[in-house]
């Protein structure tokens, strides 16, 4: 299956429940090859998935930013720190850095990332469905799957592959 942008949001929303009790039994008893099969799941979705195609991460949601994301980009963009955060950033509910608005200031027209060699260590990672552990980052992908196609597939995918 692949739902448009159009359609996931809601799709997300019907399958929450059933994914939200899916990742509860993942984490009381998670298979000893959980990290393997996120893994492949992972890499054959974004052998089809164009993440420029679609960019609704970009859109609708901001990365937090790591110190060193902030040391990093800043000196990208021959800024001082300081003055980075103060064009870019605000500190939200949690006390993490995030972007002051959506989308993505860094995003542009084409879906392209202005700072994509330089980019939070958030965007590099997401939807973070190939992380190690990932019994405990079971929340972030529920989160994920209304913003993210990959993320959407990825969880159906693996439901099939890991029937609990």
């Amino acid at each position: 299956m692949k739902p448009s942008l159009n359609e996931i949001g809601k799709l997300a929303k019907d399958k929450h429940i059933e994914n939200k009790k899916y990742f509860d039994k993942l984490k009381k008893k998670p298979p000893k090859n959980l990290d393997y099969v996120m893994q492949d799941l992972h890499d054959a979705e974004f052998k089809k998935t164009d993440c420029l195609e679609c960019a609704n991460c970009c859109k609708t949601t901001g990365p937090l930013f790591t110190l060193a994301d902030i040391e990093r980009i800043s000196k990208h963009l021959r800024q001082k720190p300081q003055s980075f955060i103060e064009q870019y950033l605000r500190v939200d509910e949690d006390n993490d850095y995030v972007l002051q608005n959506v989308p993505c200031t860094f995003l542009d027209t084409d879906n392209t990332c202005f700072i994509y060699e330089v980019r939070p260590k958030a965007c590099r990672e997401f939807p973070h469905t190939d992380r190690k552990k990932f019994q405990q980052i079971t929340a972030i992908t529920l989160k994920n799957t209304p913003i993210c196609p990959a993320a959407f597939n990825i969880v159906e995918e693996m439901k099939k592959k890991l029937p609990l």
